[in-house]
C-alpha cells in the first residue's frame, strides 16, 4: 500500500510538472497578438459550440467573429466591451440579450461558471484580434448590418490539418480531447435543442461511446471519458485516474484555469485534462427531482441502473479525458 502512494505521488509530481510548461499553439490566423493568452482560452473553453469551421447545418450557437462583430457595433472601448461578455456569460437570459436572431434560433446559451479573469482574457483577445471567420459570413453579416460593423485588415482563412509532429504532447493531447469533446458537444447539444433531454439521454447511452471509439481510431490514440462517480461503469476512472480527478477538483476549488497533466513513458503518452459541468449539463446531473426531471430520473434508472453521475452544480469536475498515444 506504502509503493502504490508513493507511486501515485510521483506520478503526480511528474504531471504536474509537465502542466506547468505554456502550450505553443499555432497562430497562423493571427497576426500581431500571436502570444496572447486568451486564443487558447477561447479554442478550449468555447469552440465546442463557437467554432468557425462547423458547417452551417450542424451549428449549435453563432462563430466567435459574429458575436464580437455584434458586440461592437454597441462597446466602442475595450472596457466596454470586456464588460459586455463577462455581464452575458454570467447572465445569459433573455432580457440581458443582443443578439435576438441567435437566442431565436439557438436557444439561450448554458451559464458557464468561467473565473473572471478567463472571460477577461477570451474577450481582451476577440477585442484585438482579427479572428477566424466562416467563408459565408462576411456575405452574411453584410446583408444584415451593412459594411460599418468594425475595422481591421482581412484575415485569411486558417488553415486546415495542424501539423500533428509540430505539437507538443500537452498540445497533441488537448487537440485530440477537444476535437472529441466537439464531435460529442454539437450531437449532444444539438439533440437536446432539436428533441429534449430524454433523446439526448438515448444518444449518450447508444452513440456516445461510439463516436469517442471512432475518434480514437482517428486519431490512433485510446481516448477515454472517466469520472470518480460514472453514470456508465464502463467509465470508472482507475485509481491513478482517481488521483488526477482530485487534482482538477482542487484547481476549481481554487478558481484556477486548469492545464493539462502529460505522464511520459518508455513509448508512451498519458494525457489528462478535467470535463467540467454547466447548467445545460444539470438536467442530467444536477440535483433529483429540482435539476433533473422525474421523466428524466425515469428514463436514467432505465438505461443506467448503477448511475452514480449526479448531484452536481456548475462548474464542477465531473471527469476527466485519459487519452493514450505513442511517442
Amino acid at each position: 500500500m506504502k509503493l502504490l502512494t508513493l507511486f501515485i505521488a510521483v506520478s503526480f509530481m511528474f504531471g504536474c510538472k509537465d502542466a506547468k510548461k505554456s502550450p505553443t499553439y499555432s497562430k497562423k490566423s493571427v497576426s500581431e497578438t500571436q502570444e496572447h493568452i486568451g486564443k487558447k482560452l477561447m479554442e478550449t473553453n468555447c469552440y465546442v459550440c463557437h467554432n468557425a469551421t462547423t458547417l452551417e447545418d450542424n451549428r449549435i450557437a453563432p462563430p466567435m467573429i459574429a458575436i464580437k462583430k455584434r458586440y461592437l457595433m454597441e462597446n466602442t472601448t475595450k472596457a466596454a466591451f470586456i464588460a459586455s461578455m463577462q455581464n452575458w456569460i454570467e447572465n445569459p437570459t433573455r432580457e440581458n440579450a443582443i443578439m435576438y436572431g441567435a437566442v431565436e434560433r439557438f436557444g439561450l446559451m448554458p451559464k458557464q461558471a468561467f473565473p473572471k479573469e478567463t472571460i477577461q482574457q477570451i474577450a481582451d483577445y476577440m477585442f484585438v484580434s482579427e479572428i477566424e471567420k466562416p467563408t459565408w459570413f462576411e456575405e452574411h453579416y453584410n446583408q444584415q448590418f451593412g459594411n460599418g460593423g468594425g475595422n481591421g485588415k482581412r484575415m485569411q482563412r486558417q488553415q486546415q490539418g495542424i501539423n500533428l509532429k509540430k505539437l507538443s504532447y500537452s498540445e497533441k493531447g488537448l487537440k485530440y480531447a477537444l476535437a472529441t469533446k466537439s464531435v460529442l458537444g454539437k450531437n449532444l447539444m444539438g439533440t437536446i435543442q432539436k428533441k429534449g433531454t430524454l433523446e439526448a439521454l438515448k444518444f449518450c447511452n447508444i452513440k456516445a461511446d461510439p463516436l469517442t471509439d471512432s475518434m480514437s481510431v482517428m486519431y490512433k490514440a485510446t481516448i477515454k471519458r472517466v469520472s470518480d462517480k460514472p453514470r456508465n461503469v464502463n467509465n470508472t476512472a482507475n485509481i491513478l485516474e482517481k488521483g488526477y480527478i482530485a487534482v482538477f477538483k482542487k484547481e476549481v476549488q481554487l478558481n484556477k484555469e486548469s492545464e493539462p497533466i502529460v505522464v511520459e513513458s518508455a513509448e508512451n503518452v498519458k494525457f489528462y485534462y478535467p470535463i467540467k459541468t454547466n447548467s445545460m449539463c444539470l438536467q442530467c446531473h444536477g440535483t433529483p427531482t429540482s435539476d433533473i426531471k422525474n421523466t428524466t430520473l425515469a428514463e436514467i434508472d432505465k438505461l443506467y441502473p448503477d448511475d452514480l453521475a449526479v448531484g452536481y452544480t456548475e462548474n464542477q469536475v465531473r471527469g476527466i479525458w485519459s487519452i493514450t498515444f505513442h511517442k
